[in-house]
């Protein structure tokens, strides 16, 4: 049962974690955002695929060893469909992640300051994280209530 509880902890906290840090990405990466900000936003975003693989780590640690186990989960649609809503989310954040640190890098050998229209695509991505971390919730929840068994 303590196994259970930790990695539900762990797993949920690192979901809350991921959230708060998109929202802090969509804070800070504005156009005209201070040029001190690329750092912090770039050291922001490690802490973000820290989350995330731990959501991951907690999210199978628990599909596999608590109480429905492995077999509960493996045989639910609902559980495919949000590990691949999961992994849209993973690719959607590897170009903000390339654009920071590039951003990053440049600006230490120049002083650069990002484009407002690269900005602007890089919260599209943003934003479209966002709208998909809800529809992962929506999965979760069903399946936890039955739903999605073949």
């Amino acid at each position: 049962m303590l196994p259970d509880l930790i990695l539900s902890v762990l797993h949920y906290g690192a979901i809350i974690g991921v959230a708060a840090i998109l929202g802090t990405e969509l804070a800070m990466v504005r156009p005209g955002m201070p040029r001190e900000w690329v750092s912090t936003v770039a050291r922001i975003d490690a802490f973000y695929g820290a989350l995330a693989v731990l959501v991951l780590a907690t999210g199978l640690g628990r599909a596999i060893f608590t109480a429905k186990g492995w077999a509960y989960y493996s045989a639910n649609a609902l559980f495919w469909a949000s590990l691949g809503t999961f992994a849209v989310v993973g690719l959607l954040s590897v170009r903000p992640t390339l654009a920071y640190l590039r951003w990053r890098r440049e600006q230490a050998g120049s002083g650069h300051h990002p484009p407002a229209t690269e900005i602007a695509g890089i919260r599209r991505y943003l934003w479209l994280q966002v709208a998909l971390l809800p529809v992962i919730a929506m999965f979760a929840t069903a399946m936890a209530h039955g739903y999605g068994n073949w």
